[in-house]
């Protein structure tokens, strides 16, 4: 079995050192997690890209919510994609529901319009679609994301895991708009790590859980330690 993937979510040049050093192996480089993660500024991602050799994915995401907004709004995602993807970015983060709960595909063909080829995760909003299993078959084919974050639930993971369960067995399936990489995250605790293990989740997020002083407080690395050793 491969390593297990640990995201870690930093906000500062300091959260990225500190999870680099803690073992995380990859960062979701947002700012704003009041609004539970928006698009960070072009010194943030510069800085960071500069201190770590981590892979970074960096979000595309403007307001709270899941929408993208309306026409001026999409331009405005596009040109921030095309700012951040000059100061460095070749990763991303986002994903948007149209009014229906369903994909919003124009939003999402907007955006890898400007993105190319660079790998990119639909985040959480998968957990708030009307039709998650719709939602996976919307978005196959050219241009889908490599990895979905999910909780399996809107309320967290303790509520999503037979959910999780579920989809990482048709991922390992290789069912239709199941191949791309399941990673959990959302209200993940380590005492969700051996079922999830056993499910065959190999890929993990974890923001609040890499803070013991919380949102206010920077990334510990002695905590992400703690999760690395766990995924060993």
């Amino acid at each position: 079995m491969s390593r297990p993937l640990l995201e870690v979510i930093a906000l500062t040049v300091q959260d990225a050192v500190a999870a680099e050093t803690g073992g995380a192996d990859r960062l979701e480089l947002v700012a704003d997690m009041a609004a539970d993660g928006l698009s960070p500024d072009v010194a943030t991602v510069s800085e960071v890209r500069s201190a770590v050799d981590l892979p970074i994915r960096v979000m595309l995401r403007l307001a709270d919510g899941f929408a993208a907004g309306d026409a001026d709004a999409v331009r405005q995602l596009r040109t921030t994609a095309d700012t951040l993807r000059a100061a460095g970015a070749d990763a991303w983060v986002f994903g948007f529901l149209d009014e229906t709960g369903q994909a919003d595909l124009a939003a999402v063909a907007a955006l890898t319009d400007v993105i190319g080829s660079d790998p990119w995760t639909f985040h959480r909003a998968i957990d708030h679609a009307a039709d998650r299993g719709a939602l996976r078959k919307q978005l196959d084919g050219p241009g889908a994301p490599d990895t979905y974050l999910t909780a399996g639930s809107p309320r967290g993971v303790d509520d999503g895991l037979p959910v999780l369960a579920a989809e990482a067995a048709r991922t390992a399936a290789r069912e239709p708009g199941h191949q791309p990489r399941l990673m959990a995250g959302g209200g993940l605790r380590l005492e969700h790590l051996p079922e999830l293990r056993a499910a065959g989740v190999d890929a993990f997020h974890i923001g609040g859980a890499a803070r013991p002083q919380g949102w206010d407080g920077p990334v510990d690395a002695a905590a992400v330690r703690r999760w690395r050793d766990a995924l060993a």
